[in-house]
């Protein structure tokens, strides 16, 4: 046995190993190609792969949770952590601290935490859904300038329906800033007086068509003020404005036949609806004449005097009852007026006594309260000597003054000799 570094125990290889990778923190990109997460279990467990090796992993149930990705087989994901080593069954694997989907995973993860939103404000709601026009007189289009979608708007509307007016605002669809660009164009086509709204753009990838999966593009489409009809892309693929839109259409062309009814259609709807106008004339010009036959058949228009007949009858009946009911009314009018002139005398010398002898009550009543009467009963009235100011007391004259006395009858002139003011008392 030769001299050199002890051997170590397969224990003591496996520590050694152990602590080696887990001093390592690494970034790893890969696709899960297993992925296990059963109800009890403290930890999720996957497997990453690229084409060439395998990776087993697994992360702790919290940090799964906090990460808010949901993985599944076939997503690319991009984790942060170290490699373990599990002794006692000579195990590698790697424990992932992190984990955040990468690539077109993570675009998509972004895209339906967007459309959770606007679901979450009502915007995806069917009843919120405009109805198109069905004769639109402008046709807004919001697309590239440059791209195919363009053109085949354009061929498609003038073949099934040139009738419309076509209004185009040129933006980019697609790079940085292309969905600005978008928002501006569907805010300037709503304000141009159209009917209705294409937004299109032609097929590409998923990174592509990002633009119009961005949350600002998808609140114009909702704040249009007319109908918004998507094209995007292929049949395949949707994106959020697509889900806001009114009406999603699986391509451009698709969008175009959808806002605009073919001229053969048209036609045949103008001749439906022409048989049925006509039906209908043909219809109340039938009805018109059978009501004229029925109003010619009657008898009033047959002889005009049957219009006369029940007035005339009426007149009669009135006059026959008007001269029964004259001599009648007059006959007792003449009752009414003997038996009045018999009781007007005996009222009339009634009322005459009632009203006599108040009289003589009212006189009496007259007499007693008259200053003639008391003159009569002996007394005087004293005037000064002018007659016009009755003296009532002996202190109002002096000896010497004249007085004037009134009697029952005629008056006297006197002269005062004395006066006793406290002989009245």
């Amino acid at each position: 046995m030769t001299d050199g570094p002890r051997a170590l125990s397969v224990s003591e290889a496996m520590g050694m190993a152990k602590r080696a990778l887990e001093s390592l923190t690494l970034r790893v990109v890969g696709e899960i190609s297993e992925f296990t997460d059963r109800p009890g279990y403290k930890a999720v467990y996957f497997t990453l792969a690229d084409g060439s090796s395998v990776m087993p992993c697994l992360i702790w149930r919290d940090a799964y949770e906090v990460s808010g990705v949901q993985l599944r087989c076939g997503m690319l994901v991009e984790v942060t952590g170290g490699m373990t080593v599990y002794a006692p069954k000579g195990r590698m694997q790697f424990q992932a601290r992190t984990i955040a989907a990468a690539g077109e995973g993570f675009l998509r993860l972004q895209v339906a935490a967007v459309a959770r939103k606007l679901e979450a404000e009502g915007l995806l709601r069917p009843e919120r859904k405009r109805v198109l026009p069905e004769f639109p007189q402008r046709i807004g289009l919001v697309t590239s300038p440059r791209g195919k979608a363009v053109h085949d708007v354009i061929l498609t509307l003038r073949r099934r329906y040139p009738a419309a007016e076509l209004v185009i605002a040129g933006v980019p669809v697609e790079g940085a800033g292309a969905a600005g660009h978008i928002v501006e164009g569907l805010t300037a086509i709503g304000a141009a007086g159209v009917d209705v709204v294409i937004l299109a753009r032609g097929g590409g990838s998923y990174e592509d068509l990002m633009p119009f999966n961005d949350e600002g593009v998808a609140r114009a489409v909702a704040a249009c003020p007319v109908p918004v009809v998507t094209g995007i892309g292929h049949e395949p693929d949707t994106s959020i404005a697509d889900m806001v839109a009114d009406v999603r259409a699986s391509t451009p062309t698709a969008a175009a036949e959808t806002v605009a009814p073919s001229s053969e259609e048209v036609t045949a709807r103008f001749r439906s609806a022409g048989d049925l106008l006509a039906r209908g004339l043909r219809h109340a010009a039938q009805r018109t004449a059978r009501r004229l036959a029925a109003l010619e058949s009657r008898p009033v228009l047959a002889d005009p005097r049957t219009l006369l007949l029940a007035p005339a009858q009426r007149a009669d009946s009135a006059a026959a009852g008007l001269a029964r009911a004259l001599p009648l009314r007059v006959a007792r009018d003449r009752e009414r007026l003997q038996l009045a002139s018999r009781e007007l005398p005996r009222a009339a010398s009634t009322v005459t006594a009632r009203q006599q002898e108040r009289a003589r009550l009212l006189a009496a009543r007259l007499e007693d309260l008259s200053p003639l009467g008391i003159l009569a009963r002996g007394y005087a009235v004293c005037y000064d000597e002018s007659g016009r100011r009755v003296v009532r007391s002996a202190g109002d004259v002096s000896p010497g003054d004249r007085v004037r006395v009134r009697l029952h009858q005629g008056l006297a002139g006197c002269l005062v000799e004395s006066v006793d003011v406290e002989g009245g008392r």
